[in-house]
């Protein structure tokens, strides 16, 4: 790990840091915060999964979330969004290619190359965040939009790892709107019973362990009707027996100004679990 930034902020620190990823083949670049109570022993940790077109530091310089972990005592990790450099493949627009990994593992050309972040978040980043720095293995993760989708995901394929789990506007059913098709059809190919390993929806019917979901969602969120549709979530969970609390909360988009509104309800949840 390099640090590249190191920042004061509610007492704790503000870092971002490059590493050669072994799972990508690329540099990858993370934000830390640490909040105070690291300077005197191990934190748990909260993993952040960011949206399209994001990077590490949208999460960090927009959310505010610093503030609500230095008074809880959790690190956040925040991840890019995908693979970078020059020879890892890209495509035109937002929504495919680098900034658009959708925490998946490629198995298509070009994308199988680097195309690894279901692997990356699961695997080698947590093995690196817990061998290099003042944490614990309690682990809960979050994400916003893509990355709620890939919170969902993980925590549901991998029972036991995360305390808890939430999403801000999450594509809960990728599988069955634009952007989850685009990108699918991409990194998978036309086998859509492969996409189902990565849909939130078709995996809570058989998920092992009834970990509670929380998401909320903005009711003025432009892309509510046409790429988000958390009903289908809601269906699927009230049809697995699967626990959920699904909050439409109103006038709220698709911005960070929603996430910000309600991050410390997010982080004072995931507490709450850290702590159990």
């Amino acid at each position: 790990m390099q640090r590249i930034e190191h920042r004061a902020c509610f007492g704790g620190w503000q870092d971002v840091y490059r590493h050669p990823s072994d799972v990508l083949g690329c540099d990858m670049t993370i934000g830390v915060y640490f909040p105070p109570q690291a300077a005197d022993g191990h934190c748990p940790v909260l993993y952040w999964l960011s949206g399209l077109g994001c990077n590490e530091q949208n999460f960090i310089t927009k959310a505010g979330a610093q503030r609500y972990a230095a008074e809880h005592g959790i690190v956040l990790v925040a991840p890019d969004t995908s693979p970078r450099g020059d020879d890892v493949a890209d495509a035109d627009g937002y929504d495919l290619g680098k900034g658009a990994g959708f925490y998946v593992d490629a198995t298509q050309a070009p994308w199988a190359a680097h195309y690894w972040m279901y692997d990356y978040v699961v695997n080698e980043l947590p093995a690196l965040v817990e061998a290099g720095f003042p944490v614990t293995d309690a682990r809960a993760i979050s994400g916003h939009s893509m990355g709620g989708h890939g919170a969902l995901v993980v925590a549901l394929r991998n029972p036991g790892r995360y305390r808890s789990v939430s999403a801000f506007a999450p594509i809960v059913a990728p599988s069955q709107v634009p952007w989850g098709e685009k990108a699918f059809g991409a990194y998978l190919g036309d086998d859509r019973e492969a996409w189902k390993r990565y849909d939130a929806t078709a995996l809570v019917a058989a998920a092992s362990e009834r970990l509670p979901l929380l998401v909320d969602q903005g009711d003025a969120d432009e892309f509510l009707d046409v790429q988000l549709k958390p009903h289908l979530l809601q269906a699927a969970c009230d049809a697995a027996g699967h626990p959920l609390t699904l909050r439409m909360q109103p006038g709220h988009d698709h911005s960070y100004y929603f996430i910000q509104s309600f991050i410390g309800e997010h982080i004072a949840h995931h507490a709450a679990a850290l702590r159990g």
